[in-house]
């Protein structure tokens, strides 16, 4: 049972609240040629989406108060949850369709997770899943998924800091909690999350009034929204910054995997992939930790460290990412290239580049990382090396990161 629910069964039953009525004319109406939110992504089909209305109450429970954001897969919403008076988080996914297997997929690993009852503090960084129902649309059915509600992505904090990256201590506060939820995961579920990074992080909240005043401000000051072709596309209102931020805890299992069987699809995003999958060599929880290891970099540094843009085609290939990281880590051991399926287009027998793109210059982390001196930058980077490793058995394991010695510094 998650934190929340242990607080509302602990204050008892409570007569349902009765829905409000969300009618104040006073919006501001967008052009219908202005694409806006999910109109602006690049395969957006708008039949696929369920026509989620503020107002609107899901299974006779939850009612929708106001939109917190959207991507390719679904749309996010926060609701008044009218049974046990509290506010829960809606992910409205595309139609069941559309999205083929990843639907039940998620639906899956937070079954997995629920099963595994553990006492790992790991578990309290995981997203918990509240509730699971099915709505039709007018173009079919789209699963809902209720969790409680967060506050903002790591990446959606990054975004609105100068300069544009996070500081020791918020690297830190981060990681900590990352690892023990993938110790938790890898360990004792049996999960490999395989799409880490900072807009799949987000921060708990601990003061709960910030949902009622998100509520009172749609209420009184109705969002931006678009009407068009018998659907309104509404705008995303962002949550105040609480008084106190919660911990970071790991969220979107959609493209997750269990752990207990073999791998040999590509997952992961292009820049953040593991050097075992492009490959095609057999993978398994230690993608996740190289996945960390470059959104590390990415997050702290400011910058990439991995970019793949390939000289001819000006766009990522799989070549150009693995001409990157020899350039970095030096070439790849013979015993991966001899387990991995497409070694053979990369590389030759003897384990020499042969893709047709020249290698880019050598590089090393010393040369790249840019704010740390002296010992903290060695510290640092020593970090760093534990995760970026070509061979995944020399890679160290969530728990064992957990307890670097640069990352249990106190800042």
């Amino acid at each position: 049972m998650s934190f929340i629910s242990r607080v509302w069964s602990r204050l008892g039953p409570r007569a349902p609240l009765r829905p409000r009525i969300f009618a104040n004319p006073s919006f501001i109406r967008i052009p219908p040629n202005d694409k806006v939110e999910e109109e602006t992504l690049p395969d957006y089909l708008p039949a696929r989406y369920y026509p989620v209305r503020i107002g609107e109450v899901f299974v006779d429970r939850y009612q929708v108060v106001g939109k917190l954001g959207f991507g390719a897969s679904s749309t996010v919403w926060l609701a008044h949850d009218l049974s046990k008076q509290g506010y829960v988080a809606l992910k409205v996914f595309i139609r069941s369709q559309a999205l083929g297997d990843r639907v039940e997929n998620e639906i899956a690993m937070f079954k997995r997770i629920e099963q595994r009852t553990s006492s790992h503090p790991g578990r309290s960084a995981v997203r918990t899943l509240l509730d699971s129902f099915r709505v039709n649309g007018p173009e079919g059915e789209h699963l809902v998924l209720a969790h409680p509600p967060l506050w903002q992505s790591v990446e959606g904090a990054i975004c609105r800091s100068s300069p544009r990256r996070l500081p020791t201590s918020g690297l830190r506060f981060v990681l900590k909690d990352l690892f023990l939820a993938l110790e938790y995961l890898h360990d004792e579920c049996q999960i490999i999350h395989t799409d880490i990074k900072a807009d799949n992080i987000m921060f708990g909240v601990t003061d709960f009034s910030v949902f009622a005043e998100f509520e009172e401000e749609e209420m009184h000051n109705p969002c931006p929204r678009k009407e068009i072709e018998g659907r309104t596309i509404y705008t995303s209102r962002a949550i105040k910054s609480p008084s106190q931020i919660g911990p970071p805890v790991l969220c979107d299992f959609g493209s997750a995997v269990f752990g207990d069987c073999e791998h040999l699809e590509c997952v992961q995003p292009n820049v953040y992939r593991a050097p075992e999958v492009t490959l095609r060599a057999l993978w398994n929880y230690k993608i996740d930790i190289w996945n960390v290891g470059c959104m590390v970099w990415d997050i702290y540094e400011g910058n990439q460290l991995f970019h793949g843009i390939d000289p001819e085609h000006h766009a990522y290939r799989r070549r150009a990412h693995l001409a990157e990281i020899i350039a970095l880590l030096g070439p790849p051991p013979k015993e991966l290239l001899a387990r991995g399926q497409l070694a053979s287009k990369f590389f030759s027998d003897e384990g020499t580049f042969t893709a047709g793109i020249d290698l880019p210059t050598s590089m090393s982390l010393e040369e790249i990382e840019t704010h740390l001196t002296g010992d903290e930058k060695r510290r640092f980077l020593e970090f760093m090396r534990k995760m970026l490793q070509w061979d995944p058995e020399r890679r160290s394991t969530a728990g064992e990161l957990f307890q670097d010695a640069w990352l249990q510094e106190q800042t």
